[in-house]
């Protein structure tokens, strides 16, 4: 007597389930790629917006001193009553070199305050960076661990905000400060801020 015939394939409904873990898989990747990847990445929403900035302290960038005088660390309470633009750098950063002329700028806007979060770097490093672009900033606070700049819900340096002269962050942009977006998104965001309190 002979031996039934093994079936040489596995039955289809097998073969679906092993290929279900791709195909979803392959799914999520579309629907992530369409969404982030192949749109503008400042446009990442942030759950920050319309809330109190962090109230974390930073220290100030040892050494650094404008016109004699030592620049402050960060101290939340600065943000009470002025129009604010943190940008969160490193002197490791490439864009940030990119973007840093185009802060000097800003800078020089005396409506409002340029805050820096310097996102671990070395005091030194740091240092030659400012002194290669000019420092737009009237504060610099060390994130030397990276606590803070996870509290102010950055995905990678840099990134910058702006906060309202009530202390609440109205605006995020990921990614650099570049010629296109500094005067249509950045520039409109910051006088909708100034105008807010006025």
């Amino acid at each position: 007597m002979s031996e039934p015939a093994i079936s040489n394939g596995t039955p289809r409904s097998s073969r679906w389930l092993v290929a279900l873990p791709l195909v979803v898989f392959a799914a999520l990747a579309a629907i992530f790629w369409f969404r982030l990847g192949s749109g503008d990445p400042s446009r990442i929403p942030s759950a920050l917006i319309g809330r109190p900035a962090p109230q974390t302290p930073l220290p100030p960038l040892e050494g650094l001193a404008s016109n004699g005088t030592p620049v402050p660390g960060l101290d939340p309470s600065a943000f009470k009553g002025k129009v604010s633009v943190v940008n969160v750098w490193a002197s490791w950063c490439v864009p940030c070199h990119d973007e840093a002329p185009l802060l000097t700028e800003l800078g020089r806007d005396t409506r409002l305050q340029v805050v820096g979060i310097n996102y671990k770097d070395s005091a030194d490093n740091a240092r030659r960076f400012l002194g290669r672009y000019g420092n737009p900033f009237g504060i610099v606070g060390v994130d030397a661990n990276g606590r803070a700049s996870i509290e102010w819900g950055v995905y990678g340096v840099p990134e910058t905000f702006i906060v309202g002269r009530e202390g609440t962050i109205v605006y995020k942009l990921v990614g650099p400060v570049t010629p296109e977006n500094i005067n249509t998104t950045l520039r409109a965001e910051i006088d909708k801020a100034l105008k807010a309190g006025s």
